[in-house]
Formats: C-alpha cells, sequence, structure tokens
C-alpha cells in the first residue's frame, strides 16, 4: 500500500499502482467524471498513469490551470488529427496548450490553410470528439522513434527526436493519430464539446528567421458550448479594447517601418499620457526617499560581462557596436541595474548611507524577432520605471513593505482592483542552484512572506520559482474583461553585488555585501500603456488623459471664441483642444467621443454672448450650459480629488 496526501493534509492509503482516476473515483463518481489530470508531487500527469510510492496528490478540474492546460493539449493534437485527414501529406511541427487554448505549427505542403478553411476544421474536429477516442501513451525507444516518424516522411519530428535523450520519449495516440509528446493529456476525447480556432498566422520553424515559414493555427476548446459563446464576446470585447486600434483612434503611438520594426514613436498625445504617469511615479518615488538619475543607452560589453546580462540577453541583444578604437565594443544597453552598480561605486559606502534608492526611466534595447513583435507589448525599445535599493539585509523587510506600498497606490490610482501574488522561494532540497548564504536566503524569504503577511496580502508560495540571485514577489492583475497580466515586481539580488563587488562599511567597521532589491511597479512604459488602454478601452482617469475637454464651434464664426475658450482652461491646467473644421456640429461630437475625450464643449451665439460652454460629458450626454470659470473649478475639483485618493 502507498500513503496518498491530498491538499487538506487528509491521507488514504491505496495499492501501489493506483491512478488517479481511480483515486477521484474512490471519492466520488462525480468528481471522477469531472477530474482531468492529476498533480503527483508537483509533477501534472494523466489520469491513467500509475502512482507507485508515497505522494501529494492534487486532483485537477476544468476551474484549475493544470485542468485546462491538459484538455488544451489534446485539443491541439485533436486539431492535428483533423488536419492530418483534411490535408494528406501534412506534416506537425509543435502544438503546445497556451494560456487561452492551444495552437500548432503545420508545414501543409502545397496546400495553403486561409482563415475561410478553419470552418471546415472545427467541423472535423468535432466529429472526431464525438468518436471518444482514447488517448493513449506510450514510451518508446529513440531508435523506435526515428524509425516510426522516419517512415512517416515526418522531417521537423525527426528533429526533434534527435535533441531528445533515450529513455526520455513518450508517443500519444488518438485515433489514427500519433504524435511525439510529453503530455499530460485528458483521457479520451469526450469532454472536448466546443472548439473554435481563432486564427491563421505564420511562424518560423523553431523561432529562427533562417529557417521555413510554417503556418500557426491558433484554437480554444471547452466543455461547454455556453463557455464557448461567452468566451467568443468576451473575445469580441478584447478586439474592441485592442491598444493597437485605440492607439490609432486617439494618436497616442505610432510605428514607421523608416525608423524600424519594434520602435515605437510617441505622437504628442501618447507621450502627454506617458509623462503623467512618470510625473506620477516620480512624485510618489520622491516622498520615498528615492534620488533619480540618468544613465547612458550604451555601455561597454565589459559591463554586462561582468553583470551576467551578455551571457543571458547575448543572443536577443543588437550586435555590437564597434568605435575606431581596436577591440573596443559598445552595446545597446539590456538592463539599467548594471549602470546603478557602477554609480553605488562612485564613493565609498557606510551603513549610514543605508538604504540606498536610485530611479531612472531607462530605455532598454533587446533584438526580438519580427515575428514576435506586437504592438507595444513587444518591441525592440523600451523604458522600465526601473528603481535599485541597496541596503542591509536586516532592511530587506522594510523596503519591501515600502515598495508594496507604491505599488497599491498605483493599482488603486489606475482602477486595478483585482490582483494576486505570488512569492518564489528557493528551492529548499536543491540549494547549489542559487547563490547568496542560507542566512542571507532565509532572512530574504521571512521578510516577504512576513510583508505581505503585515500588508494582508494573500500570495501564493512557489518552491523553485526563486530567480538563482534572490526570492521575489510578482503582481498580476486582471483587467476590465477578466484577462492576467504580470505588472509589478520585487527581486532580491545577492548576484550583482557580488559580480560588481559593492560594499559598505558597517557598524562594526568592517566590509559588508549590500542586498539589491529590484522594483518596477509598471515593468516597461510601453507595455504598461498598452495593459491601461485596454483596461480602460481608452477612456483613461480624467487627471491621466491627454485632452480633458475639446471646444466645438457650431460654425466658423465662433471658431475665435472657441480658441478664447481654450486658452483660458489651459491657463487654468485643463488641457483642452479646438476641433475647428468645416463640418457639423453632430459629426464632431461623434468623431470626439471616438477619441475617447471626457468633455465636450459646444460653443455658439448664446455660449459666447455669456462667457459659456455646453458641457457633454462622455458617456452620459448633456450636463447643461455654465460659465467658463466655473467649468474650470468643476474639473480642477475632480482632478484634486481623484489625485487626493493617493497623494496622500
Amino acid at each position: 500500500m502507498i500513503r496518498i496526501k491530498f491538499p487538506d493534509q487528509s491521507v488514504r492509503e491505496y495499492p501501489k499502482g493506483v491512478t488517479g482516476l481511480e483515486i477521484a473515483e474512490s471519492i466520488s463518481q462525480r468528481l471522477a467524471q469531472d477530474v482531468l489530470a492529476v498533480g503527483v508531487n508537483g509533477e501534472t500527469i494523466d489520469l491513467s498513469r500509475p502512482i507507485t510510492s508515497d505522494a501529494d496528490v492534487v486532483l485537477y478540474k476544468w476551474d484549475d490551470a493544470e485542468g485546462k492546460h491538459a484538455f488544451w493539449h489534446t485539443s491541439a493534437h485533436l486539431m492535428a488529427e483533423a488536419l492530418q485527414e483534411l490535408y494528406p501529406g501534412i506534416q506537425f511541427g509543435i502544438g503546445p496548450a497556451i494560456e487561452n487554448g492551444f495552437y500548432y505549427d503545420v508545414d501543409p505542403g502545397d496546400s495553403v490553410i486561409k482563415e475561410v478553411d478553419l470552418s471546415a476544421v472545427e467541423a472535423k474536429i468535432l466529429e472526431l470528439a464525438g468518436k471518444k477516442e482514447a488517448i493513449v501513451r506510450k514510451d518508446i525507444t529513440k531508435s523506435e522513434a526515428l524509425s516510426y516518424f522516419g517512415e512517416r516522411g515526418e522531417t521537423y519530428k525527426l528533429e526533434l527526436i534527435n535533441d531528445l535523450q533515450d529513455g526520455t520519449i513518450t508517443t500519444y495516440t488518438q485515433g489514427s493519430f500519433t504524435d511525439l509528446c510529453r503530455g499530460p493529456h485528458i483521457l479520451n476525447t469526450a469532454p472536448i464539446k466546443a472548439v473554435k480556432l481563432t486564427s491563421v498566422a505564420g511562424a518560423y520553424w523553431r523561432g529562427d528567421e533562417k529557417r521555413k515559414m510554417l503556418t500557426r493555427i491558433y484554437g480554444i476548446t471547452f466543455p461547454k458550448k455556453k463557455m464557448l459563446d461567452e468566451y467568443l464576446v468576451l473575445l469580441e470585447e478584447a478586439k474592441k479594447r485592442d491598444h493597437r486600434k485605440i492607439g490609432k483612434e486617439m494618436e497616442l503611438f505610432a510605428f514607421s517601418e523608416k525608423v524600424g520594426k519594434g520602435l515605437p514613436l510617441w505622437l504628442p498625445k501618447g507621450t502627454a499620457l506617458r509623462l503623467s504617469l512618470e510625473d506620477f511615479l516620480k512624485r510618489i518615488q520622491k516622498r520615498f526617499g528615492y534620488q533619480q538619475v540618468i544613465t547612458p543607452h550604451i555601455g561597454q560589453k565589459e559591463l554586462y560581462v561582468t553583470s551576467g546580462h551578455y551571457a543571458k540577453y547575448g543572443k536577443d541583444s543588437f550586435q555590437p557596436i564597434h568605435t575606431p578604437e581596436e577591440g573596443e565594443e559598445y552595446l545597446l544597453k539590456p538592463m539599467n541595474c548594471p549602470h546603478h552598480c557602477e554609480i553605488y561605486k562612485c564613493f565609498p559606502r557606510s551603513y549610514k548611507d543605508l538604504p540606498f534608492r536610485l530611479a531612472e526611466f531607462g530605455t532598454v534595447y533587446r533584438y526580438e524577432q519580427s515575428g514576435e513583435l506586437h504592438g507595444l507589448t513587444r518591441v525592440r525599445s523600451f523604458t522600465q520605471d526601473d528603481a535599485h535599493i541597496f541596503c542591509s539585509p536586516d532592511q530587506v523587510k522594510d523596503e519591501f513593505l515600502k515598495v508594496m506600498d507604491i505599488i497599491f497606490i498605483i493599482f488603486k490610482a489606475l482602477d486595478f482592483q483585482n490582483f494576486e501574488a505570488q512569492i518564489s522561494l528557493r528551492d529548499p532540497n536543491d540549494k547549489n542552484k542559487y547563490i547568496g548564504s542560507d542566512d542571507n536566503w532565509e532572512k530574504s524569504e521571512k521578510a516577504i512572506v512576513e510583508a505581505c503577511e503585515e500588508k494582508g496580502l494573500k500570495a501564493t508560495v512557489e518552491l523553485g520559482e526563486a530567480a538563482f540571485y534572490g526570492p521575489k514577489l510578482d503582481f498580476m492583475v486582471r483587467d476590465a474583461i477578466g484577462r492576467k497580466w504580470q505588472l509589478g515586481t520585487i527581486q532580491v539580488d545577492y548576484n550583482l553585488p557580488e559580480r560588481f563587488e559593492l560594499e559598505y562599511t558597517g557598524a562594526d567597521n568592517q566590509k559588508h555585501r549590500p542586498v539589491m532589491i529590484h522594483r518596477a511597479p509598471f515593468g516597461s512604459m510601453e507595455r504598461f500603456v498598452a495593459v491601461l488602454i485596454e483596461h480602460t478601452g481608452g477612456k483613461f482617469p480624467l487627471w491621466l488623459t491627454p485632452d480633458q475637454a475639446v471646444v466645438l464651434p457650431i460654425s466658423e464664426k465662433f471658431n475665435e471664441y472657441a480658441e478664447t475658450v481654450a486658452k483660458i482652461l489651459n491657463r487654468k491646467n485643463i488641457r483642452t483642444i479646438v476641433d475647428d473644421r468645416n463640418e457639423k456640429i453632430g459629426r464632431k461630437i461623434r468623431d470626439n467621443e471616438l477619441k475617447r475625450i471626457p468633455y465636450l464643449l459646444v460653443v455658439g451665439e448664446k455660449e459666447a454672448q455669456n462667457d459659456e460652454v455646453s458641457v457633454r460629458k462622455q458617456g452620459e450626454g448633456d450636463q447643461g450650459s455654465m460659465k467658463i470659470t466655473n467649468f474650470a473649478a468643476l474639473l480642477n475639483d475632480e482632478i484634486e480629488k481623484m489625485v487626493n485618493q493617493f497623494n496622500d
């Protein structure tokens, strides 16, 4: 018999070789119907695989990420089987489950798979799913795998097999389709009741631009048709909120092929938005004792070799910049932290100088492949709201609490109410993967856990997820339509102080290494703005929006008065523009509502005679007429109330 411990810490005994399905059946038949995969000592496996020793077990259903992963992984294989029937001779690359659904990279040979063809593939998937095909796992040798896939002419699979170690290779079969795969999968195809193939794209084989372009088909499946219908509504809402679409409508940013792919151009309105965010964080940082610094956009290659970033980002960096000096090489900086380490080293430091907090909106550069670029979320040039805190081990907890305060202020100000946190600690059974003393690790990990407890923050704890240089705390927020984004992060680092030989003189007059805390509440300004656009649908808080009001003259003869109104409001710190196009007032209202401008001020003869504006508020319609000075006071009062919520 073996002992199985469940998440509630209860323990049951089962015969050796019991499966996850049998465990579920022993609890209830309903659970056995709903369970999709099983976690055994932290590894997710198929329900049909035997468990041969004492284990911690978790049974995963649809609501669990691990259950969805197994469901969608099987769906990727089912789509491949459908494609195999519809496109004889098609070859397969990889087909993983992803956060929302799955994809498969395929080479259809002489055929071309287009968006219009996806409905036929969907129908075939549902037909095959209805056969309730069992998913069968098989361990095979490397020679068997090479022989099997070689006979089928599967060149992409053969390449993958050549990279695998003998004794670790498995296949999964359902119906007439067999795939090279580690798993896990659900038991059979019966639970797959609804499918939507969402898009077709190109993807280089193994992400290499020099290799063949394959066809990538994205899809998603559900155990109920109602779930798919709800997802499609969400998908339509996401399309409306696409930051690329809204960014163009609101004239926030642009890209130019002549400037270069992945290099965003911030337009005047987008720059106003970004600078407002930067000023907001700078004011907060000043209250918390940060000092602002500026560092160059390039650095000597040796700087990044010392920091370890060259080893990590070398492949993703732009090519070195060579100077007329022989052997001299520079790089566009991939990170700001090495520069901040050098600022720390400029002068001898004492324990009295700590904590030493440096902040910079520093632009960094990484070479992303063309196929991976996506609006502002994946770019080649981005600005991090970077800060680095140099402190003693005893100060880590207090600094963590202060950084958490900053992150909470930002989330509140920008209405990110739904968020969760993850504490990543080192693997206690494999400490050799990490640098730093046991004492420092224990202090830092304890400090993070206690900081979360003091703030009443419920955080999941993941062992083995820490970076090699220290533990960390990550914040994931859900936007207005439920999508999850990682934003704030706080990381403890023993690595860079060691690499750069940073020191301070302690109260004992001895030399000590400081601990370094990396902190970025926004992450990157580009990605954060993209998330903010999609979270708000472009309807930013009034204090943040680039144009707070627009004056709309009803005809050309009131253009001069409109300009006067705008000048008065701008002098009163209300960002105001004039739309003096020769268009009907209804068209002007519609166009400016599309630009998400909060207040539309219509002016005509009556308003000009009385120093008034006729006010329309975005989403609320006509607010009546009022004096220009009264309107200015109204907006300034509204903005002040907003700002005071998070400015204390």
